[in-house]
C-alpha cells in the first residue's frame, strides 16, 4: 500500500493520479476505479473525490453523471488545440528567457542537457523525459514572467500524458534530441528569435508524431 501522509491530502492523491495519467498507466477513455486507488493509496472517498476536482479543473479527468469519473479521451481537435497554445507560450518563454537569463542558468542548463544526452544514450526513456522537461521548466524559469509560467504550468500537464502515450522511436527520439541541441545553441547565443522558433517547431514535431499514433480519437 502506498499510504500518504497528510500535505492538504487531496492534493497529494491528485499529484498522484495526474503521475498515473501522465505515464500512461491510466489511459485516455478508462474509468477511474475509486475504490482500487482509495485502497492503493490509503484514504478514504472524499480526499479522492476532491483530487478528482482539482484533475477535472485541469482537463484529465471529466466526470460522467451517476457513473463515476474517466481520463478524458484525445481528440484531433482537442490536442491541435492545446498544441497551438503550448506552441505560442514555449516560443515566447524562449524569446524572454534570452533577454533574461543569466550565465549561471545557462551552465545548469547545459549540465542538463549533458545529463539527458546520457540517457538517451543509454535508451533511458523516462529519465530521458524527467531531465527534458526540466530544460523547459529553466528556460520558463529563465523568462521571468509569473503569468506566463502559470499558464504554461496549467496546459503542460496535458501535453506530459500525450508524450507517455506514444511510442519514441528512434527516428523520432533522435529528432527530438537534434533540436535540444539547437535549443541550447541559441539560447547561449542569447538569440531569442531562434530560440522561439526552435521551441515551437519542436512542439509541432510532438504534434505531429502524436497524430500518427493511433492514441488520439477522429
Amino acid at each position: 500500500m502506498e499510504k500518504i501522509q497528510p500535505r492538504s491530502l487531496y492534493l497529494e492523491v491528485a499529484d498522484r493520479i495526474r503521475d498515473l495519467i501522465e505515464q500512461g498507466n491510466l489511459l485516455p477513455g478508462e474509468k477511474v476505479a475509486e475504490k482500487e486507488l482509495c485502497e492503493r493509496f490509503g484514504v478514504s472517498r472524499t480526499p479522492l473525490r476532491e483530487a478528482l476536482k482539482v484533475l477535472t479543473s485541469e482537463g484529465l479527468v471529466e466526470n460522467l453523471p451517476n457513473r463515476g469519473s474517466r481520463v478524458v479521451r484525445l481528440t484531433r481537435q482537442g490536442v491541435q488545440n492545446t498544441y497551438d497554445v503550448m506552441g505560442a507560450l514555449e516560443g515566447l518563454s524562449g524569446e524572454l528567457a534570452c533577454d533574461h537569463i543569466s550565465d549561471a542558468e545557462i551552465t545548469s542548463i547545459r549540465k542538463l542537457h549533458q545529463r539527458m544526452l546520457g540517457h538517451y544514450q543509454r535508451q533511458q526513456l523516462k529519465p530521458y523525459f524527467e531531465v527534458n522537461q526540466q530544460i523547459h521548466e529553466a528556460i520558463l524559469a529563465a523568462s521571468r514572467n509569473d503569468v506566463l509560467s502559470e499558464m504554461y504550468n496549467n496546459l503542460s500537464q496535458r501535453v506530459k500524458r500525450i508524450r507517455y502515450s506514444v511510442e519514441m522511436g528512434e527516428a523520432n527520439w533522435a529528432q527530438a534530441v537534434a533540436d535540444h541541441e539547437a535549443m541550447l545553441e541559441a539560447l547561449e547565443a542569447r538569440d531569442g528569435p531562434s530560440l522561439g522558433a526552435i521551441l515551437r517547431r519542436h512542439l509541432r514535431h510532438k504534434l505531429e508524431v502524436a497524430a500518427v499514433s493511433g492514441i488520439i480519437d477522429d
